[in-house]
């Protein structure tokens, strides 16, 4: 899974990035652990036009009942999201692209979890996979606009730290993925699979990033292991 990564960069970086035509979003904090619910950026198509917005991190279906849903879909796995009623209506017209300098994952240790940060070697944004959805709370009458990011096998930079990892699309593959007339999933899901080999490093971080609270440049830096205590396969 994806349960935390950053998004620290200036968002006209990201604009540039993704070529949009307008930035919709208000300014949003650098955070260097975004959690989920956090407001994120993601680019997103709407009258014909390639928008950087804001969304709640957790999508919310547009028939939930409540909000508190999104906190539990933080995550669409690419193996389901085409069956499962969270995702199925999202999947056929309203996908995006989270951009991200780097994501966490955890890796299973005899004296317990160690986060590892992982990023492209050459520092550029990662452009996730996601999916978005609009939410009307009917006591309020507002708009809460949500979102989500696909889920897959990892690569070979991740796969001996944790068993998944955020889909992230090649750029040959943006334009049809952000494109709503795309619905059928026979076309969308092969695109995930253009980006699995991305150049991708990784290097173990401190635990600092565990509390969402800690939201710190230092939280990326690489964190020496005794050799007393060496990695897998180290």
């Amino acid at each position: 899974m994806c349960g935390r990564f950053v998004q620290a960069a200036d968002p006209e970086i990201y604009a540039d990035m993704f070529h949009v035509d307008r930035v919709v979003a208000a300014v949003l904090p650098a955070s260097y652990n975004v959690a989920p619910t956090d407001q994120v950026y993601a680019v997103a198509a709407h009258d014909g036009e390639r928008l950087l917005g804001s969304f709640s991190w957790g999508l919310v279906p547009w028939w939930a009942k409540d909000r508190r849903i999104g906190a539990r879909n933080i995550n669409a796995r690419v193996e389901t999201v085409a069956i499962k009623a969270a995702f199925r209506d999202s999947l056929a017209g309203r996908r995006c692209l989270i951009p991200a300098d780097g994501f966490y994952e955890w890796q299973a240790r005899p004296n317990g979890k160690l986060p590892h940060y992982v990023h492209r070697g050459d520092g550029s944004p990662i452009a996730f996979a996601g999916l978005w959805a609009s939410w009307k709370d009917k006591q309020t009458e507002q708009r809460l606009r949500t979102c989500t990011i696909l889920t897959g096998q990892p690569n070979a930079t991740v796969a001996p730290i944790h068993d998944r990892m955020p889909v992230m699309l090649h750029r040959a593959a943006w334009a049809t993925w952000l494109d709503p007339t795309v619905t059928d999933p026979e076309v969308l899901l092969p695109l995930l699979a253009l980006g699995a080999n991305a150049d991708l490093t990784a290097h173990p971080v401190s635990t600092l990033v565990n509390k969402v609270a800690n939201n710190l440049p230092q939280l990326i830096e690489p964190l020496t292991i005794p050799a007393a205590d060496p990695l897998p396969g180290g």
